[in-house]
């Protein structure tokens, strides 16, 4: 898959969501190749109808809604707070790079932006929608939720409470996800794990503290 070439979007997070879909797609794929390569061998060793109760317990297993990931992390910007709300509010929020990053095409009307994504070599394509809601809490502090559904269906929601504190602004982002997920995800849990803080310090942002948890 090609950068995306667009120029909306912060070239620094760009080049780390790309570094991610590099290695998160193979280890999804590499799940899906297990899944059938255990079907083919209950099938070789044993015959269709097993073969076929064993593919439906995998799939159960791979599919099943047993993760809910949230948490939250703090962040400092050099940048002042306005700033530092325009970007979150805006078409690339910091922290959904991994969205932005990755896709083919970003559309925007009003306070909603749209990430258009193709996979499987073209034949099949995703959508993540954010719909953003910004209040303003003090002369120098804002708060900034962003709502996230993927092919019309609620994903995340994210709220960032955003103020100055001294010559730096200070970010608490609280991040929650609005449906569970199953096994077949944990590639890309793992490796946005890996690459979460380096995408953000790479827009400008010093992580300070985090705290993940699945429930």
């Amino acid at each position: 898959m090609s950068p995306p070439t667009d120029g909306n979007r912060p070239d620094a997070g760009v080049a780390v969501a790309q570094r991610y879909l590099r290695r998160e797609r193979p280890l999804s794929a590499l799940v899906a190749i297990v899944v059938a390569s255990l079907f083919i061998g209950a099938y070789l060793l044993t015959s269709l109808v097993p073969a076929v109760a064993v593919a439906a317990v995998l799939a159960v297993v791979v599919r099943a809604p047993v993760l809910r990931p949230h948490g939250t992390v703090r962040l400092r910007s050099d940048d002042d707070p306005e700033t530092v709300r325009t970007a979150f509010a805006g078409s690339t929020p910091p922290v959904l790079v991994f969205q932005w990053g990755i896709a083919d095409d970003v559309t925007t009307d009003d306070d909603t932006a749209t990430y258009s994504t193709s996979y499987l070599f073209g034949l099949r394509s995703a959508d993540v929608t954010v719909r953003t809601h910004t209040e303003t809490t003090t002369r120098d502090g804002a708060r900034v939720e962003l709502k996230v559904t993927a092919s019309n269906q609620p994903w995340a929601t994210y709220t960032a409470s955003i103020r100055a504190d001294g010559d730096q602004t200070r970010i608490d982002v609280e991040y929650d996800s609005d449906r569970r997920f199953g096994l077949r995800r944990l590639p890309q849990q793992l490796f946005a794990h890996r690459y979460r803080d380096e995408a953000l310090e790479a827009q400008g942002y010093t992580v300070v503290e985090r705290e993940s948890n699945l429930r």
